[in-house]
């Protein structure tokens, strides 16, 4: 099975996760959708526009940011091509998995002659830096709103699984298939460790090497005080894109900035599990507003309205940055269009 065939199962199966997200979503709320369908027409769309335009100034600052990696390397991107390359790879996200990320680099190879594999480079050093921001936002909000966090936790994840194992450990047939899947995946593992050892030190250790190197980058860049400016500011434009939205509905008009740094942190993790955060973004978030008091209809509608503005943002931005590239460059012999 070749790469491209792999891509394609990977999107299908976590598009039809969104999916199914998306109609266990709609499904809970069909009976209200009434009240839904008013809370949207009602809803103050300045604050929405707000959102959006803090979002744009975030894409920019990225690709603003890139050259502070490129230039060690000996490279630079026109700003242009760099905020058309940033807004185009946003936009290849929605299709194919991680596909943002090799279309990005490979726009600034054709219009740039930047290699490929030092753009790739970047763009790993730009992922390590936004996870060490997310694990640094983990702890700020860790701290924030501990007490929540760990009601959260509670409701959500260990009163769940005690009640899942108790109603297991009540029903002796139900226990022994589960000790005996336990047991068939432990002598797997087993019996393919040699085969996991061998992935650890090959394809993954690469990996891991790589996210190294990449991080190691860091330490050429001249101006790392306005790099790390820029990253917080990055996450900054993150944070008040989702915090202006509150004001958008009545229900969520009263959550503070704690509130919304919960948010922030579970709804990022929440674009893992589908295509763009597709179903999964405005669930996780639904579900977070509904533990803080937000009324159901307010606590549907808000997540689907920030998810939708910024889904609409990034089409109409790339498919005009995709548009507007050959223009820019035309200049160029070896442009493709």
């Amino acid at each position: 099975m070749n790469k491209s065939t792999k891509s394609i199962i990977q999107f299908v199966v976590l598009l039809g996760v969104g999916i199914l997200l998306v109609w266990l979503s709609f499904r809970s709320v069909w009976t209200e959708k009434e009240k839904i369908m008013d809370s949207f027409t009602t809803a103050n769309y300045f604050w929405v526009g707000m959102s959006m335009l803090i979002l744009i100034l975030s894409h920019f600052l990225r690709a603003f940011r890139w050259n502070y990696l490129l230039k060690p390397a000996g490279y630079s991107v026109k700003p242009a091509n760099a905020l058309c390359a940033v807004l185009v790879g946003y936009f290849a996200n929605y299709g194919l998995p991680r596909m943002g990320e090799i279309t990005r680099c490979t726009l600034v190879t054709k219009y740039d002659d930047v290699p490929f594999e030092v753009a790739l480079g970047t763009v790993i050093t730009e992922r390590i830096v936004d996870m060490l921001i997310l694990m640094a936002i983990f702890f700020l909000t860790l701290f924030a709103q501990f007490a929540q966090l760990k009601d959260l936790t509670a409701t959500y994840i260990y009163n769940p699984m005690i009640l899942k194992f108790k109603g297991i450990s009540e029903h002796p047939t139900k226990f022994i298939i589960l000790i005996s899947i336990l047991l068939v995946g432990a002598i797997g593992l087993f019996l393919i460790r040699k085969k996991i050892s061998g992935l650890l030190k090959g394809k993954l250790g690469n990996v891991v090497k790589g996210f190294g190197k990449g991080l190691g980058s860091v330490k050429d860049i001249n101006k790392k005080f306005q790099f790390v400016f820029l990253s917080l500011a990055i996450w900054a434009s993150y944070f008040y894109s989702l915090y202006v939205c509150f004001f958008a509905f009545t229900g969520t008009s009263h959550l503070g900035q704690s509130e919304c740094l919960v948010l922030l942190l579970f709804g990022t993790f929440g674009v893992v599990f589908s295509p763009g955060g597709l179903g999964a973004y405005p669930a996780i978030i639904t579900a977070l507003l509904l533990y803080y008091g937000v009324e159901q209809i307010a606590a549907f509608s808000f997540p689907w309205m920030a998810w939708t503005s910024q889904f609409i943002l990034i089409v109409i931005l790339g498919l005009v940055s995709l548009i507007l590239l050959p223009i820019i460059n035309k200049s160029k012999a070896n442009v493709v269009s």
